[in-house]
C-alpha cells in the first residue's frame, strides 16, 4: 500500500503497577530492545511510538506484529529480553491495537492525541506479567 494512502497515528503504551527493577522496552522490528527503563519506586512506564494506519484499517510500522490476516499487536519486552541479562524473566507482554475502534483511530489522526493504551504489569502471583495483556484502558490523550 502507497504511504501515501496511510495516516500517521501516535500511540502510548502505559504499563502500570510494574514489578519494580524490572526492565521493560518496546520490542523494534529488528527485534532489539527500544527505550528500556525499569520503574524504582512503583511508577508507570510510558512508551510512545507512531504507526502508519491504512484503510480496513491496517496498521504499519517498526514496532507491529501480525498474526493471520488481521491480528496486529506490539510487544513490551520483559527482563532478560528488554536488555537486563541478570533477571530471572524473559518474556513479552503482547498487546492488540487491531481492536481499536476506528472512530478513535479517525479521531487520533485528526488532532494533536495519542491513543493512549494501559495495561497492569504485574500478575496475580507478583511477577511480571505476559502472553496477551487486555487493556485496563484505552483513551485519546494529548501529547
Amino acid at each position: 500500500m502507497a504511504k501515501a494512502a496511510q495516516t500517521v497515528v501516535s500511540f502510548r503504551i502505559i504499563v502500570e503497577q510494574p514489578v519494580i527493577g524490572v526492565v521493560h522496552s518496546l520490542q523494534s522490528k529488528d527485534d532489539l530492545p527500544l527505550d528500556p527503563k525499569s520503574s524504582r519506586e512503583g511508577e508507570s512506564l510510558a512508551f510512545d511510538f507512531s504507526v502508519r494506519v491504512g484503510p480496513g484499517p491496517t496498521f504499519y510500522g517498526d514496532q507491529v506484529r501480525r498474526e493471520g490476516s488481521t491480528r496486529r499487536f506490539v510487544y513490551v519486552r520483559v527482563g532478560q529480553l528488554a536488555g537486563d541479562p541478570s533477571s530471572p524473566w524473559s518474556r513479552r507482554i503482547k498487546i492488540d491495537i487491531h481492536d481499536i475502534d476506528e472512530d478513535l483511530l479517525t479521531r487520533a489522526a485528526k488532532s494533536d492525541g495519542v491513543i493512549e493504551t494501559t495495561v497492569i504489569g504485574t500478575a496475580k502471583d507478583g511477577t511480571p506479567i505476559c502472553a496477551t495483556a487486555r487493556p485496563a484502558a484505552r483513551r485519546l490523550a494529548e501529547l
